[in-house]
């Protein structure tokens, strides 16, 4: 049963498609998450966004900017890689979820007011990967067709 959980987070096809969203979607994660907990790329690092993040009503601040960071860092690397892609993809979308229903909801659409269009293409992108996995170019593609075991489960490659 085990060995099952493990197949369906790490089995994916041979598309190449979710590479074209893997890239740039790990890519803008990380660096939003880097804002954040590292306050690169001109964040305000973790005391900075927490104390914003309580401004609005997401407390405690602070365990709220080191959530999303990481899920925004470490998430987006994730997805970079393809390794665990379903898992971080989830986690990804989630926090959209969060940041469109807190922040930018109330603002409309447009980018240009703050609004949540930014935020919705983002978790488009990670339902997507959500579904698709990391496809043929991910480390949960070489790590299924490896047949490598887990303990006492292999994954097994499928498609």
């Amino acid at each position: 049963m085990a060995s099952n959980a493990i197949n369906r987070l790490l089995v994916t096809d041979d598309q190449l498609g979710s590479l074209a969203l893997r890239i740039p979607m790990g890519i803008i994660f990380m660096a939003h998450g880097s804002q954040k907990l590292f306050g690169w790329f001109g964040g305000y690092g973790l005391e900075g966004t927490g104390q914003w993040m309580a401004s609005i009503g997401l407390d405690p601040g602070y365990l709220m900017a080191l959530l999303a960071g990481s899920g925004e860092f470490f998430g987006g690397l994730a997805i970079l890689l393809g390794l665990l892609t379903r898992p971080a993809a989830a986690v990804l979308g989630f926090t959209m979820i969060v940041a469109i229903a807190s922040v930018h909801l109330g603002n409309g659409l447009f980018m240009s007011n703050n609004g949540y269009e930014f935020g919705l293409v983002l978790l488009a992108g990670s339902v997507a990967l959500a579904l698709l996995g990391g496809g043929r170019w991910s480390l949960d593609r070489l790590l299924a067709a490896s047949g490598m075991t887990y303990g006492r489960h292999t994954v097994a490659a499928h498609g």
